[in-house]
């Protein structure tokens, strides 16, 4: 089974990514059985992000915590989308002559970004056919995807129906959406969910100090270090719960309920927590960040395998179409 992840260069990963995608879609590539395509969507993330020295950054940033949290580039298919923007630009204009206007004016996504940014571009309304290009071109069967993106795999969906309604069933691979619907929330600093948009996230590949000082920006309400706390209904335990043993979850809990123990020590407690679960990623994240000759090797070699199927796939969708 072919499984396709995509990720947006806008930033470093932070804990809520590696968390909530970044190791679920890394179990998901050790099965044997599945091929996994892990792409860094650069072109995606021109909606937003017009630096070309940011892009790059966070691009290798994006492919370093992959690898350093365990994803096998060698078995699977790991590349950039703008290093195979013909094919992928290809299908997205032949996509788009099958796309109702109403359909993109109506996503979700567009309406509630639209609603929030000054500047709303067309890359930003036809986003969601992109999106079924990058995913239809490698013919890819599951699509792992949060509760938000399910109205852009159903629009996918759509356009590949239609599309092989014109040209015969067997053009374009329709994918399922895998939404897990018990899949975590990871609170942010400020308690809203964990995210870049929201900058309230935690970046764990920081130095010590550095991630000391995210760490310290938790919201905590102004409950007195004497007095008992509510662990249920604070952010800095609702994280260490995350990534703590459960005997240290259980020693913090008594903690809190006993009274004594301030936020302060909670957060010492997670910042040390955190340094000690990632040592390992921390310092393959630092080793691929200062040698990226070896993630340009990796990446260029996943672009080789990737340009073969994508190659495929259009030879087919041109074929059916007569060009």
């Amino acid at each position: 089974m072919r499984i396709l992840t995509g990720i947006q260069a806008s930033g470093r990963p932070h804990l809520g990514n590696v968390l909530g995608a970044i190791r679920p879609a890394i179990e998901l590539s050790k099965n044997p059985a599945n091929e996994s395509f892990l792409f860094i969507a650069d072109l995606h993330t021109l909606t937003s992000l017009k630096d070309g020295k940011q892009l790059r950054e966070n691009t290798y940033a994006i492919a370093a915590a992959w690898l350093a949290c365990g994803f096998d580039a060698d078995k699977n298919f790991f590349y950039r989308q703008s290093k195979l923007a013909g094919y992928h630009t290809e299908l997205m204009w032949y996509l788009s002559c099958f796309t109702p206007f109403p359909m993109l004016a109506n996503g979700h996504s567009f309406k509630e970004k639209s609603e929030k940014l000054a500047n709303v571009n067309a890359g930003l309304f036809t986003y969601p056919v992109l999106q079924a290009a990058d995913i239809m071109l490698y013919d890819a069967h599951l699509v792992p995807v949060g509760r938000d993106q399910r109205q852009h795999l159903e629009m996918t969906r759509d356009l590949g129906g239609a599309f092989n309604n014109q040209y015969g069933e067997n053009t374009l691979v329709i994918p399922e959406a895998k939404i897990d619907e018990t899949v975590m929330v990871i609170p942010g600093t400020d308690g809203q969910k964990m995210s870049k948009s929201y900058g309230n996230y935690i970046d764990i590949f920081l130095d010590e100090k550095e991630l000391l000082k995210s760490v310290k920006k938790i919201v905590t309400d102004a409950t007195p270090l004497e007095e008992p706390k509510n662990p249920e209904t604070d952010n800095v335990f609702k994280l260490y719960s995350l990534v703590a043993t459960n005997d240290e979850i259980e020693e913090m809990k008594a903690n809190y309920l006993a009274g004594g123990y301030g936020y302060g020590h909670a957060k010492q407690a997670l910042h040390q927590v955190l340094v000690r679960e990632f040592a390992k990623e921390r310092e393959l994240f630092n080793y691929y960040m200062n040698n990226t000759n070896e993630l340009e090797q990796k990446l260029q070699e996943g672009e080789a395998k990737a340009a073969i199927i994508a190659k495929a796939t259009m030879e087919r969708v041109r074929e059916k179409m007569n060009f």
